[in-house]
């Protein structure tokens, strides 16, 4: 590529880089006198460059006409589809828990009954040993649902990365549960559905006692296996 500050070329400029961009000047100069002409067009501009000038116009046709045979016809320049989300529509989304459990909902959950619901909404993906079933069509499956297991292995070099090996809370757990599973339904169940699960999940790898009852006091206070496998960034979260 070459390029031509001014008149200016460098020392070291090939003889043929200076020919380019002496093509590519009179062509914009070209250009400029048939798009905006000043005085009477008098100069004989080659055929090769006429091409690309017809091309140009041509695009800048194309771009304008539509918007101006649609403002003519009476069609709005702008369509405004949509509504402004009002603070309850955005309060029904913004459901994320952060690591300290902010914002934990209300409810409660233990084992026996998040057994029931895994079973029911959980195993066809997770399996029923929570080791993830294999060969499931068109998305992960196998080791990549896995839930249990793995504790030691992050080192290792063949790694099982599960909720029990490698995630450092147990809100995100929670927080994941509640917003995305089951697969099939994200977001359907209950908030002390998803407290059961989450304590049916931690109680299988052996993180809690499976008589524990989990809430929004008792979940932020649960100890994961890797918590200290994680660097927090101090930084705060800034957002426009």
């Amino acid at each position: 590529m070459c390029i031509r500050l001014g008149d200016v070329f460098a020392p070291s400029e090939s003889e043929d880089c200076r020919a380019k961009a002496g093509r590519w000047h009179d062509l914009a100069v070209n250009l400029m006198q048939v798009a905006c002409p000043t005085t009477p067009l008098s100069i004989a501009i080659p055929l090769s460059q006429r091409r690309i000038i017809a091309a140009f116009i041509a695009v800048a046709l194309a771009l304008a006409l539509p918007t101006g045979l649609a403002r003519a016809q009476g069609y709005p320049a702008k369509y405004g589809f949509g509504t402004t989300a009002t603070e309850q529509e955005i309060a029904a989304m913004a459901i994320a828990i952060p690591a300290d459990g902010t914002g934990l909902p209300p409810g409660k959950g233990d084992y026996a009954s998040g057994k029931t619901v895994y079973e029911t909404a959980c195993a066809a993906c997770h399996g029923t040993d929570l080791r993830g079933v294999a060969a499931l069509p068109d998305m992960p499956s196998g080791a990549a649902l896995r839930l249990t297991g793995g504790r030691g292995t992050l080192a290792s070099r063949n790694p099982v990365v599960t909720v029990e090996s490698y995630w450092p809370n147990a809100t995100t757990l929670f927080d994941y549960i509640r917003r995305t599973m089951p697969f099939s339904a994200p977001g359907s169940l209950s908030n002390d559905e998803v407290y059961a699960v989450t304590a049916y999940v931690l109680a299988e790898g052996n993180i809690i006692d499976k008589t524990t009852i989990l809430d929004a006091e008792t979940l932020p206070k649960v100890q994961m296996p890797n918590r200290d496998g994680f660097i927090p960034d101090p930084r705060p979260e800034l957002f426009k």
